[in-house]
C-alpha cells in the first residue's frame, strides 16, 4: 500500500507526486486519462500568471514555480527553456505588476512612437523579460519517466467518489481539474475553453503576448519546431471541437503583431477546457475527509495558470500532507 495517492495526472498532479516521493512517501497516481490526454498536453504553458488574483499567496507559488522551471533548464529538463518574452502594453503604467517580484529581469520599456490605428498600433510600452516556457508532450513525459523511476505507481482508474482513492493510500491529493467539480462537489469550479493553432516555426525565438488585443488575448509562443499561436479564454464554454473561423481569427491577430509568421504552415488546431474555479485555485486540507481517508488535500482550479503555479502549489501540498493531521 502507499502512503499516499495523488487523483490526477495534469502538470499539478505529477507536480504534487514528485515533492511528496523527495519526501520520502510511497506514491501512487491515479488518473481517468492517459497523461498525454490532459488538458495540461494542450497547454501553451509559458511562465505568466494569466488571469489570476495577486495575493501574496499566489505571488509565493507563481516566484518558487518560476526558480524551479529556471533550474530545469539549466539542467536541463526535457522541453524546459528560458526564453525572452515581450509584454505588449496598451496604457502606460507607474508601477510594476503584482508578479514583478518573481522576474529577476523584468523591465519596463516605452515604445516611440506608438502610431497607427491596426492591431499593434495603440502599444505605448512593453514588459520584457526572459521566462520559463514548456513543451507539455517532452516535459510531461520527463515528469512520468522521472515518478516511475522513483517507484511511483501510475494507475488508470475513473473513480466515482475520493473515498475510493483511501483504498490505496491513508492521504489522498485531489487534483482532479475540472472533475473536483463533481468529486469535491464544488460548484464554483467550471470550464475555461481554449483554443490555440500550432504553425511551423520560421526562425522566431521571442515570445510575444498582447493581453488587451481590440479583438481578443493574442499570443505567439515559439517552441523546438512550431509556435502556439493563441488565442481564447472562453469561461464556461466546454465544446472541445476547433473552430475554423475562431483559427483564420487567431492566425491574422498574430500575423499583424509578428509578420514573419505569415504564410506559415499550419500544423494543428487544439482546443483544451481550462480548470477555472470562481475564488481562485483551492489549495488545502479538507477537515472532513470521507470515510477511510487519514487526510484529503485539495489542489485544483489553477485556470489557465497550471504551469505557472504547479511547483509552487505542489510545496504546499507537501508541507500540508507532512503536517500531523
Amino acid at each position: 500500500m502507499s502512503d499516499a495517492v495523488v487523483v490526477g495526472a495534469g502538470i499539478i498532479g505529477l507536480s504534487c507526486a514528485v515533492r511528496l516521493q523527495q519526501r520520502g512517501l510511497r506514491v501512487t497516481v491515479v488518473t481517468a486519462h492517459p497523461v498525454e490526454q490532459t488538458v495540461s498536453a494542450v497547454a501553451a504553458a509559458v511562465w505568466y500568471p494569466t488571469r489570476t488574483d495577486g495575493t501574496s499567496r499566489v505571488l509565493d507559488w507563481a516566484r518558487h514555480t518560476f526558480d524551479e522551471l529556471a533550474d530545469q533548464a539549466r539542467q536541463p529538463v526535457p522541453g524546459v527553456v528560458m526564453r525572452p518574452t515581450r509584454m505588449l502594453l496598451r496604457t502606460p503604467v507607474d508601477d510594476p505588476p503584482w508578479w514583478a517580484a518573481a522576474v529577476p529581469d523584468l523591465r519596463y520599456c516605452p515604445v516611440v512612437p506608438a502610431t497607427g490605428t491596426g492591431p499593434a498600433g495603440g502599444v505605448v510600452a512593453e514588459w520584457r523579460c526572459t521566462v520559463p516556457t514548456v513543451e507539455m508532450r517532452p516535459y510531461l513525459d520527463w515528469l512520468t519517466r522521472r515518478f516511475v523511476a522513483a517507484g511511483g505507481v501510475l494507475r488508470q482508474r475513473d473513480l466515482s467518489n475520493l473515498a475510493e482513492a483511501g483504498q490505496l493510500a491513508p492521504v489522498v491529493v485531489n487534483a482532479t481539474g475540472l472533475a473536483a467539480g463533481r468529486l469535491a462537489a464544488d460548484p464554483s469550479v467550471h470550464p475555461i475553453r481554449g483554443q490555440v493553432v500550432l504553425v511551423a516555426n520560421p526562425g522566431i525565438a521571442t515570445s510575444v503576448r498582447d493581453e488587451h488585443h481590440p479583438d481578443g488575448s493574442t499570443y505567439v509562443h515559439p517552441r523546438r519546431r512550431d509556435i502556439v499561436l493563441g488565442g481564447t479564454f472562453e469561461p464556461d464554454v466546454d465544446g472541445e471541437l476547433p473552430d475554423p473561423a475562431t483559427s483564420r481569427a487567431i492566425r491574422a491577430r498574430c500575423a499583424a503583431l509578428v509578420p514573419e509568421l505569415a504564410g506559415a504552415a499550419v500544423l494543428a488546431q487544439r482546443v483544451g477546457l481550462r480548470p477555472g474555479r470562481h475564488g481562485g485555485a483551492r489549495v488545502e486540507a479538507d477537515p472532513a475527509p470521507p470515510s477511510g481517508v487519514t487526510q484529503l488535500i485539495h489542489c485544483y482550479g489553477h485556470g489557465g495558470a497550471g504551469v505557472t503555479l504547479s511547483w509552487g502549489c505542489a510545496d504546499e501540498v507537501a508541507s500540508l500532507v507532512s503536517a500531523e493531521p
